[in-house]
């Protein structure tokens, strides 16, 4: 697919959008480039669609947290217009609530309180600002090397899964609203087309809210108390060093977003976005930085938006900044934030259900995409052992720092593939010992192991001995 106009991208920030033809229309097979729009009226209607696609994933995070929505939604607003000044207009996208931070925020704000959680978002986003600048100067390929694909889905999954008994915690205290909320999710997904069914969990949610209020869950007398109109809640954050254990990690997984981000957009656009990739870290960065700094959760690109563009064939930024400005407008309605607060425990402990899970199959899905080859010992202990690390959520406390399940899985993935793989190419030991369970096939032994042993076989006439099996 290649976008509508062969005119070089601008380098700088975008001063105004061309109108991709008649603006009311888009011909087969093209799509409206980034520095394009519609006619306002549908520009304004796409960029609706945007924060209505992120809405039920930015939301649940503070409410997961105990962050106030409002402020959350401000800085999310704030951050993707800085997204795109920073990007220069050339990579559409929308910043919204990072699922990676809820369980680091959770432990912190347990333990130290919700301000020092703040400080762990600050350290996470200054990190990845780094990360950025490094990107910027130094290309992406040593992204791909420190991060291969089994690495990274390990990563991706076991954030979800070192999730599990947070939903389950919260569906403990409404198990009907939650039930509800878990098969509306489900069946909405399946039964609906389009946007509806791209927005299967704020369907859901809405569901298990009703039903939950019939049963007597939520309490409403904060709404009646709150303001129409006013600025979000800020607050001041607190640093403590023993929280860096839980936050930084998660920049791994921050960064695997955004690269995947950026090569997404470019495969559905046909432009090259390459020299954006440091550009948008950056910018991910600091408006993590900015999220923290007033109590909103941190940021990430959002895979939402991404169907919505892939939907409508519409990448233009100018929708972008149209949704900021709803959401910017959305944070300063205290009476709408306190609805929005107001969802109780069972509905989050259902959404969290279905979310956490499908964090962790999004790792599956990396390596199923990428084809990763579990015949290969490396690959197997590599997501063996930091999965389980995860799930048990392993700690460690060394002198007055913690290191939970996600920070020491994270830990586990890394070392566990670089040490193990050193060593398996120096000894050629790249194919796992044979058990019953073992036995090759389909895509396995297309793999290279497989395929060297198999070629150097044929080129000799030798049968497969019993190891070789």
């Amino acid at each position: 697919m290649s976008s509508s106009s062969s005119a070089p991208a601008p380098r700088g920030v975008q001063r105004g959008w061309r109108l991709h033809g008649d603006g009311r229309s888009i011909a087969p097979g093209a799509v409206v480039a980034a520095g394009e729009r519609l006619s306002w009226p549908r520009t304004i209607g796409i960029g609706a669609q945007h924060v209505v696609a992120m809405f039920g994933a930015t939301f649940l995070v503070p409410l997961l947290t105990g962050f106030p929505p409002a402020t959350t939604l401000f800085f999310s607003a704030v951050g993707t217009l800085l997204f795109f000044l920073i990007t220069a207009g050339r990579l559409p996208s929308y910043l919204g609530s990072s699922f990676a931070l809820i369980a680091p925020i959770l432990a912190v704000s347990s333990s130290l309180g919700a301000s020092y959680a703040q400080g762990g978002v600050i350290a996470t986003g200054a990190a990845l600002a780094v990360v950025g600048l490094i990107v910027h100067r130094a290309g992406v390929r040593w992204i791909d090397a420190l991060m291969p694909p089994v690495v990274t889905g390990a990563i991706v999954a076991l954030i979800g899964l070192n999730l599990a008994p947070a939903a389950w915690s919260n569906v403990q205290a409404g198990p009907v609203s939650a039930l509800v909320t878990i098969g509306s999710i489900c069946l909405v997904t399946v039964l609906f087309k389009g946007i509806i069914g791209r927005l299967s969990i704020l369907v859901g949610v809405l569901i298990g809210y009703v039903v939950a209020v019939c049963l007597g869950e939520v309490n409403f007398e904060p709404v009646s108390q709150a303001a129409w109109f006013g600025l979000p809640h800020f607050h001041a954050p607190a640093f403590d060093s023993s929280t860096l254990g839980l936050f930084i990690p998660v920049v791994f997984v921050l960064v695997a977003e955004n690269v995947g981000h950026v090569k997404s957009v470019a495969a559905m656009t046909g432009d090259n976005l390459d020299d954006v990739t440091g550009r948008a870290l950056l910018a991910d960065g600091l408006a993590t930085v900015l999220a923290g700094s007033g109590g909103g959760s941190g940021t990430t690109t959002y895979a939402e938006n991404i169907g919505v563009m892939a939907a409508t064939r519409v990448y233009s930024t100018a929708a972008y900044v149209v949704a900021a400005g709803f959401a910017f407008a959305l944070s300063l309605m205290p009476k709408f934030g306190a609805i929005i607060a107001t969802i109780p425990q069972g509905v989050l402990g259902g959404a969290g259900t279905v979310l956490y899970g499908m964090i962790g199959m999004l790792g599956v899905r990396i390596w199923v995409q990428n084809r990763v080859d579990f015949s290969n010992p490396v690959n197997l202990n590599t997501a063996a052992v930091a999965l389980v690390v995860a799930i048990a959520n392993f700690t460690w406390a060394p002198a007055g720092m913690t290191f939970e399940g996600i920070a020491l899985g994270t830990a586990a993935a890394l070392v566990v593939y670089h040490a193990m793989r050193v060593v398996s190419n120096l000894r050629g030991t790249n194919l796992e010992q044979a058990s019953p369970a073992s036995a090759p096939a389909g895509t396995e032994l297309e793999g290279p192991a497989y395929a060297r042993r198999h070629s150097r076989r044929a080129a000799s006439g030798d049968q497969p001995g019993p190891d070789e099996v």
